[in-house]
Order: C-alpha cells, then sequence, then structure tokens
C-alpha cells in the first residue's frame, strides 16, 4: 500500500486527497496512538514484491544474521565483493542480468533483500532500518570493491557509515539524492495528515536516534572522494533526474550518464548501467580489481 503514497506524483485537485486528508487528520485527533499504529502499517509497510527476474545459474542463496534480522542474501561470481542494494517495495532479484555481468567481469555480486522486503525478516522498512541491514552485512564480508544502488538504496549506501565503504566507488543508478524533500512532498502529494506523518517519523527517530533531518544523501555524496557514477533516466517519474545532474556539475568526482527510455526501474538492467561499472573498473586499485 505504501508504494502508492511514496510513488505518488501527481500534482492535480483530488477528491480522494481531501478525504484521506480529512479522514486521517481526525482519526489523528481522535484517537491518536491508534492512529500511529495504523499509520504505520500503512506508510512503512512495503511490498512484498514477487522475484522480477530468473536466477541465474550459479546463484548461491543464503541468510545473514543482522541487527535488522535475518536477511536474505543472493551472491554469484568469484573475486572481490561488489555489494547491490535495492529500493523501496524492491528485491535482489531486480538486480540478476547486472549481477551477471559483475560476475563475468571477475567479481562476486552480492545482492540482498532490505529488512521487510523479499524473503529478508522484518515488518517495517524506512532509512534506519535500510542502513542497519547493510552494516550488517558488510560486517560479514572481508573483500568489498565497491556498491551497486538503486532508488531509496542509494540513500542508505550514502548515509551508511561503514568504513569497508569509506573508499570504495559507488554506482548509483537513479538515485533520490533529496531523500527527506522526497519523502514529505511525496506523503504530502497523498493528502495524508502530515502531523500524523510526523509522529510516525518520530517514533522512528526516537527509537534508532536518528533525526531524520540529518538524512542528506546528496551531501554525503558531496564529501566522499572515492569516484561515483550515476545512471539516471531523463524522465523518472520517481526520483529527480534534474537533481543527479546538479550533483554532477558541482561534484568533481561525480558522473553522470543519461538513459532515455528506461524509466526507474528497467534502468537497472540497461547496458548504460554495465557500461558504467566497466568504467568504474577502470581506475579501482589493483589489488581491488
Amino acid at each position: 500500500m505504501s508504494d502508492k503514497i511514496y510513488f505518488n506524483t501527481s500534482k492535480k485537485f483530488s477528491f480522494k486527497k481531501r478525504l484521506v486528508n480529512l479522514t486521517t487528520r481526525t482519526h489523528h485527533k481522535l484517537a491518536p496512538n491508534h492512529a500511529k499504529n495504523i499509520a504505520k502499517k500503512l506508510l512503512l509497510t512495503p511490498v512484498r514484491s514477487k522475484p522480477k527476474n530468473a536466477q541465474p545459474d550459479g546463484l548461491v542463496v543464503a541468510d545473514v544474521v543482522t541487527p535488522e534480522g535475518v536477511l536474505k542474501t543472493y551472491r554469484l561470481g568469484q573475486g572481490p565483493v561488489w555489494i547491490l542494494t535495492h529500493g523501496w517495495s524492491g528485491t535482489a532479484s531486480q538486480f540478476f542480468p547486472l549481477m551477471a555481468h559483475i560476475a563475468q567481469q571477475g567479481f562476486t555480486a552480492l545482492a540482498y533483500d532490505h529488512p521487510a522486503h523479499g524473503e529478508s525478516e522484518g515488518q517495517y522498512g524506512h532509512i534506519p532500518a535500510f542502513v542497519g541491514g547493510l552494516e550488517g552485512l558488510l560486517d560479514s564480508e572481508d573483500d568489498v570493491a565497491g556498491l551497486v544502488g538503486h532508488s531509496m538504496g542509494t540513500a542508505a549506501a550514502l548515509e551508511c557509515k561503514h568504513a569497508k565503504l569509506v573508499d570504495k566507488p559507488l554506482l548509483l543508478i537513479a538515485p533520490v539524492l533529496d531523500y527527506v524533500d522526497n519523502l514529505f512532498g511525496s506523503v504530502a502529494r497523498s493528502g495524508y495528515s502530515m502531523r500524523l506523518f510526523e509522529a510516525v517519523v518520530g517514533d522512528i527517530e526516537d527509537q534508532y536516534r536518528y533525526p531524520i533531518q540529518s538524512i542528506d544523501p546528496f551531501q554525503k555524496l558531496s564529501r566522499r572522494q572515492a569516484e561515483t557514477i550515476i545512471v539516471h533516466d531523463e524522465k523518472d517519474k520517481f526520483t529527480k533526474y534534474d537533481v543527479s545532474e546538479k550533483a554532477s556539475k558541482e561534484m568533481e568526482r561525480v558522473t553522470l550518464v543519461t538513459t532515455q527510455g528506461q524509466g526507474h526501474g528497467r534502468v537497472m538492467q540497461c547496458q548504460e548501467a554495465k557500461d558504467s561499472f566497466n568504467r568504474l573498473l577502470i581506475n579501482m586499485p589493483a589489488h581491488m580489481s
């Protein structure tokens, strides 16, 4: 259900939007605790999508224990590890075609389902949980070469402070670099009570000691010293291409590759993504390649 809110980009007047706003505001006023519990289920529960692609030959499926529960992992190939982190309501299976390409270049491609996604444990999904799951996965790997992220997975990767990612190259596909504005804007467009949404956010902030206003993927990207390539479709309806363009113009180590007609999802397996991965390999230190 929550993907219908987060992926709502319509700016047109809607009677349904007005009704949602009135209903959620009234519910929050009359029964605040009950309203928050319902809102958590609605706003923080991703769709557990079915696999998007067939499993490639040689894929090893396993579990890894993290602070966010047991996450399902998918490993392909041999050599230094590239972590692949998907977006909201996505699954690791979206990366299978790109993982096959990475494995062919002499690396291990390691994707996983985020908490509350795919086959992983967890009830709620949000950035603190995404970051916690990624950190747990990184703790279990000794030879990390880089990271590929998509959509909300890119925000989690940039927010992650794990030492194994500090100096590693990134391939960011359809990134959400303006995470907080994107999130609040999407909920506002849905008509949902912003006061109720802020109450839900406040509970997550308190639980994880993770202020939402500290989440700033754009700023975190600007501080990175390692190379980053962004692959973004010019007509992406869910994450803003112009923010990626701004990053590439203002940040010396960030390169933008623009695609046409790939949208927000297909871009994950397009030729430009594969070519961009190959380009990152050229400048990698010898011991990592």
